[in-house]
Parts: structure tokens; C-alpha cells; sequence
């Protein structure tokens, strides 16, 4: 049976022969550059610059010999341009990092250097524009630059927060058209972040690929927003949503079933010990708009539909089933609230736990090898149960984790599968 058989066992809920795992699909359940390169030298693979994948994040990709050497199921199919706006593929060139890493990026990744030694990235790739991001001297990733300009509350536009939002492109469509016909010969299931429905993502808020963001694009004044002005915040989602759909019509209609499943938004709801706000105000302000994409795609595709959300959000999953939610990710076992034996049990026949398999906190980066293995053995015999698992970490494995305690995580992988 092969992955892709595997993985539509697994998200209809139905026992699989062996886990499903997820490495590099999407841009949550990713690897660091620098952690790539170190499992290429583990290997003993070809000594090449690591492809930068998400630059905002610094993600190397996983090319087909670590699909094959992890025993990876899922690919990704992706967009022509990154969070930054600017083209994310070939032709690609060499760039060296704050920390010494020579990895390739594409032409649009421009950069300066401040007096401090920070590096700045910029929207579009035009530095002209000014820095849309920031990677501290001693960092590994960017940090979004908040650009808010000042709020007049009388000249407060709902559209200015739509700005990055547009229907989807004929050069777009035919791209997507390409890219995942391409994922689909691989055998492999396939995920797809189409885009346009992230829903008050406070990663995309500050607008990194607007030259000059308008609306409200401070991150704390978003949050203070959904008290105190939700009328705005509904005006903006209802918009969003109305374009989404007539993007996913248009994508359907070239992409088809050559997608398995859609990475929908990555709005986080849970801090490590709380949420970031009532499960009333969720159902107010999200669940209808969660509902009309969802089930927009379950009558008239047959995409699985998957939900970023880190940190305590026990109390939401009940409304993320509501939402019509597939798959939720990343599954922050060591967050307040969230058990894995408890999450299964009570919601493991209706969600998908995609994530969840090892701690990325903790143990990953500090543990024993053994402790790792001890670690995704057990975890894997509570998610596995019945199918609704896809292994993946606690969301991106970061740069300076320890090459044996990954690789012991792959291993124990394998022992898992061998053992059932």
C-alpha cells in the first residue's frame, strides 16, 4: 500500500498498516535550515547548500533523499510567491546566514545589515521599500517589523486590511495547475496552502509583503480589535471568505482531486497555559466563517480541511469539529489541558491529530536520545489507535537541536511501524 493510500485511511479514521509521516508539508510542520544540513551530513549525503524553502521562518527543504531516508508521506504542492511576496523558486542563488550556514534562497531574497548586525528583508524583494522583517544578529528566523500607521478610528477601512487578499491570477492558476500534478506523481498524499483564509493569523497581520500596509497591522492592536471593534474585524472576514471561495471555485476547477488536503489557517487560539480569548467570542467571530469555508470545500471537493492553532486549546476543539474541521495541528501535548490520552479518546474519531509525536520544547532539544525514543513510542501508541494520526513534531523542529536526538525520533518512527 502506498502513502497516499495510507494517509486517506488515516484521515478517514480507518486503521492504516503503518503511521503516516509528515515532514516539510506545510509551513508548521517544517524543519530549520540548519537542521536539514545536519541530517544531510548525519546521512552522509551530498555536501550542497540546503534549498531555503520559507524564508520568514528559514525552513530547508526536504528534498527526495531525506523523503526517502525519513519514510515521508506527505509533500507539499506550493504557491509561486512566499510570505514575503516575492517569487519563491528558481532560478536561486547562494546566500550565507548570521550563523555561517551557505544555503540557497530565490532572487527576490534581498537583505541589508543594520549598524547592529541585524538583517532586513524586505516586501517584494525591493529594497527601496523598506524592511518588512528582521532577523536579530544572534536569531535563526525573521521577526516581523510592525509598521502601523496611525489609526484615525472616523477613516477606519475594512478594505485596507483586505489589500493582500485578491482573486487568484491565470499565471496563479496555471502554476497550481503544474505544481500539483507534479506532487501527485510522487505517490505521495498531497497538502496545499492555497491561501486567503487565514483568518486573523497575527503571523500575516503585519502585512510582509504590503510595501506600505494600511489597517490596522499592530499585533496587540488586533487583539484589542476583537473587543473593540468586532464589527470591523466581521467586515474584514466576511469579505476574505467571499473571496477565498471564488478562489477555491477557480482552483478546484484546474487543481481537482490532484490536492488532499488544504492547509487553511494557522490563527492561533492558545497561549502554553491559556487561550487567547473566550470560547464565546471564537463563536461569535470565527465559526461562522470557519463554517461557510469548510463546508464550501467538503460539498464540492474532496479536500480535507486542516487547522494551525498552538497552545492550550482543549476548550476549542469541540468548535473546531463544529467549524467542520478535518485536522488539527500541532497538537501542543505540553500545554495545559492538552493530554494525549484525554484529546484522543474524546475527539479522536472526528479530528485528525497531525502533530504531537514528540515535544519540541523540551525534549527534542534537551533530552537523551533514549528519552526521545521513549517519548514517540509512547505518544505514537495513543495517537495511532484507530488511525487520525500523521506523525509530525510539536510544530517546526528549530536550528541547534541535537542531529541524534532526530534521528533517534526517525528511528523510533520505524520501529513503531515495524512493530504493527
Amino acid at each position: 500500500m502506498d502513502s497516499r493510500d495510507q494517509f486517506l485511511k488515516t484521515v478517514n479514521h480507518r486503521q492504516p498498516d503503518q503511521v503516516v509521516v509528515d515532514f516539510g508539508s506545510t509551513p508548521v510542520t517544517g524543519i530549520h535550515v540548519q537542521s536539514v544540513e545536519n541530517l544531510r551530513k548525519f546521512y552522509g549525503l551530498e555536501n550542497k547548500p540546503v534549498r531555503v524553502v520559507d524564508p520568514y521562518q528559514m525552513l530547508g527543504e526536504v528534498d527526495q533523499e531525506l523523503i526517502d531516508i525519513m519514510g515521508i508521506d506527505v509533500v507539499a504542492a506550493g504557491g509561486r510567491k512566499n510570505s514575503f511576496g516575492f517569487y519563491n523558486h528558481g532560478p536561486l542563488k547562494e546566500y550565507t546566514t548570521p550563523w555561517g550556514q551557505k544555503v540557497l534562497v530565490p532572487e527576490g531574497f534581498r537583505t541589508t545589515t543594520d549598524e547592529k548586525g541585524d538583517v532586513l528583508i524586505y516586501p517584494e524583494g525591493d529594497i527601496s521599500a523598506g524592511p518588512s522583517a528582521r532577523m536579530p544578529q544572534t536569531g535563526y528566523f525573521f521577526d516581523a517589523i510592525i509598521r502601523q500607521q496611525p489609526i484615525d478610528e472616523e477613516k477606519l477601512d475594512p478594505r485596507d486590511n483586505l489589500e493582500e487578499y485578491g482573486l487568484v491570477s491565470d499565471n496563479d492558476l496555471e502554476y497550481w495547475k503544474e505544481t500539483t500534478q507534479k506532487a501527485r506523481a510522487t505517490g505521495k498524499a498531497v497538502v496545499a496552502g492555497l491561501g486567503g483564509t487565514a483568518l486573523g493569523d497575527i503571523a500575516n497581520i503585519p502585512g510582509r509583503n504590503l510595501k506600505n500596509p494600511k489597517g490596522i497591522r499592530d499585533i496587540t492592536e488586533w487583539y484589542m480589535s476583537i473587543l473593540m471593534r468586532p464589527d470591523y474585524i466581521r467586515a474584514i472576514f466576511d469579505r476574505q471568505s467571499e473571496i477565498a471561495l471564488e478562489n477555491f471555485s477557480r482552483l478546484h476547477s484546474v487543481i481537482g482531486d490532484n490536492v488532499d488536503a488544504v492547509f487553511i489557517c494557522g490563527t492561533d487560539f492558545g497561549t502554553q497555559n491559556s487561550t487567547f480569548c473566550a470560547t464565546e467570542q471564537f463563536d461569535d467571530l470565527w465559526l461562522p466563517y470557519y463554517q461557510r469555508i469548510n463546508n464550501w470545500i467538503h460539498a464540492n471537493t474532496n479536500w480535507k480541511t486542516f487547522k494551525h492553532s498552538c497552545g492550550a486549546v482543549e476548550p476549542f476543539m469541540s468548535r473546531f469539529i463544529a467549524a467542520g474541521f478535518d485536522i488539527i495541528n500541532p497538537v501542543q501535548i505540553n500545554a495545559k489541558g492538552m493530554d494525549p490520552a484525554y484529546l484522543k479518546k474524546t475527539y479522536g474519531k472526528e479530528l485528525v491529530f497531525w502533530g504531537g509525536g514528540v515535544d519540541t520544547q523540551k525534549t527534542l532539544p534537551y533530552a537523551t536520545p533514549e528519552k526521545v525514543r521513549e517519548e514517540v513510542l509512547g505518544l505514537c501508541d495513543i495517537f495511532a489507535k484507530d488511525g487520525g494520526f500523521v506523525f509530525n513534531t510539536v510544530h517546526n523542529i528549530q536550528a541547534n537541536v541535537p542531529v541524534e536526538n532526530i534521528v533517534a525520533m526517525i528511528g523510533s518512527i520505524r520501529e513503531f511501524n515495524g512493530k504493527h
